[in-house]
């Protein structure tokens, strides 16, 4: 090889190395442009997997809840006598009885269980749980109470009996099984109204950390026969259940006035359900952690039947208070007022047969006189002219219930 030819060989080899790296200079940035595209594909094909599964999922589920919108409903039935693993006797609701077989996915039935059937076929398809869905449920005040003893004006001995009947057998009944007596079921705490005996409940509750289930004596009278009946049972169970517990029954005139000879037929029905009521109370133990309280402006149109010993054997009067506890429930509700230059042993004086509910409405209408003139404090005018106010819209109201 010549000198010339070695000069062109190498001159070749340097411009084709020169081309190759221009080339791939070139290229760079189209590659790094791809590099980015395809990490983009690929974050948009995971973000439409995703999408996919959820849709997927959405489907189904819409899907499943058509499908069970579209399968016939069961009716609920109670079972009235098994006669083997496969076989039973059921009870509908409006009273008839059918011979039906049994799923062989169900649990093992007892007589009184309630189950599902097949509307067409009548076959038990599924056995429920029912007990723990009482009816009776709405009338349980889940919060405890917070009124307290301290709350109460004015009914020292009233509050002492109470203590003695209702707190001391739910908080120490080995006291009673030592000395040896039964404590009392339950009381009756009657009076006018506006004296504390919602609030007297309340606080014993509220004292006892018991749970407090109420009910006014005419939400148990119900329309159809047995209703009330089996309302009353529910709430006992759902009072043992929950113990310790206090049954508050307010008006229960309503519920266990004199029963008649005669009468229509829902004044029958509320017979029935007052007797269901004795029943259940007759059923309680001495030292149970239950305790029964009654509430009634009319003592004298109750059944003697409630108030026998054994049962609401303990009758409490709450009376309208005197000028000692006229001033003691003043205390209680100007505790928090800003007065000024109000004597209260003066408005307890000129308060005579006012109820703890009118000397609480009396404290209420001084505020609002107070406000009416843009002051921040209360004075003894104001409550002058509230007791005045509050004594003759009491006295338009009792001229009402006399001729009206």
């Amino acid at each position: 090889m010549t000198k010339e030819e070695a000069i062109k060989k190498i001159d070749f080899s340097e411009l084709e190395k020169q081309t190759t790296l221009d080339v791939e200079h070139s290229l760079l940035p189209t590659m790094k442009k791809l590099e980015e595209e395809n990490k983009l594909i690929s974050k948009t094909l995971q973000r439409m997997e995703e999408e996919r599964a959820m849709l997927r999922e959405l489907f189904n589920n819409a899907n499943t809840e058509l499908s069970n919108l579209r399968k016939p409903s069961l009716l609920v039935a109670d079972v009235v006598s098994v006669i083997d693993d496969s076989k039973a006797i059921i009870k509908l609701p409006n009273g008839n009885r059918f011979y039906c077989y049994i799923s062989k996915n169900t649990e093992k039935l007892q007589s009184g269980d309630s189950v599902f059937v097949d509307q067409k076929t009548l076959n038990v398809v599924e056995k429920i749980n029912l007990s723990n869905n009482l009816e009776a449920e709405k009338y349980v005040i889940i919060e405890k109470p917070r009124e307290s003893w301290k709350e109460i004006g004015g009914l020292k001995d009233e509050i002492r009996e109470i203590k003695e009947v209702i707190e001391l057998p739910l908080n120490k009944p080995e006291l009673f099984e030592k000395v040896g007596i039964q404590p009392p079921k339950g009381i009756l705490l009657h009076g006018p109204p506006g004296t504390g005996k919602t609030l007297l409940a309340k606080a014993v509750a509220c004292s006892t950390n018991a749970t407090f289930i109420q009910v006014v004596g005419s939400e148990l009278v119900q329309k159809f026969i047995g209703e009330g009946a089996k309302l009353v049972k529910d709430i006992f169970i759902l009072a043992r259940q929950k113990a310790p517990a206090i049954i508050f029954i307010d008006e229960i005139d309503a519920l266990a006035a004199t029963r008649m000879d005669t009468g229509t037929s829902g004044e029958r029905e509320v017979n029935r359900t007052f007797m269901q009521l004795l029943s259940e109370v007759d059923g309680f133990k001495h030292l149970d952690n239950v305790k029964l309280i009654g509430a009634t402006n009319r003592l004298d149109i109750l059944d003697p039947a409630i108030t026998r010993p054994g049962r609401l054997d303990r009758l409490i009067k709450i009376g309208l208070p005197c000028v000692e506890g006229r001033l003691e429930i003043l205390k209680v509700h100007t505790r928090r007022m800003n007065l000024q230059k109000v004597n209260l042993k003066k408005l307890a004086l000129k308060m005579e047969d006012f109820s703890g509910a009118e000397i609480r409405a009396v404290c209420t209408e001084a505020g609002f006189f107070a406000i009416r003139e843009n002051r921040d404090h209360v004075t003894q005018e104001d409550f002058l002219m509230a007791t005045e106010k509050i004594g003759i819209e009491g006295e338009e109201d009792s001229g009402i219930q006399l001729f009206g």
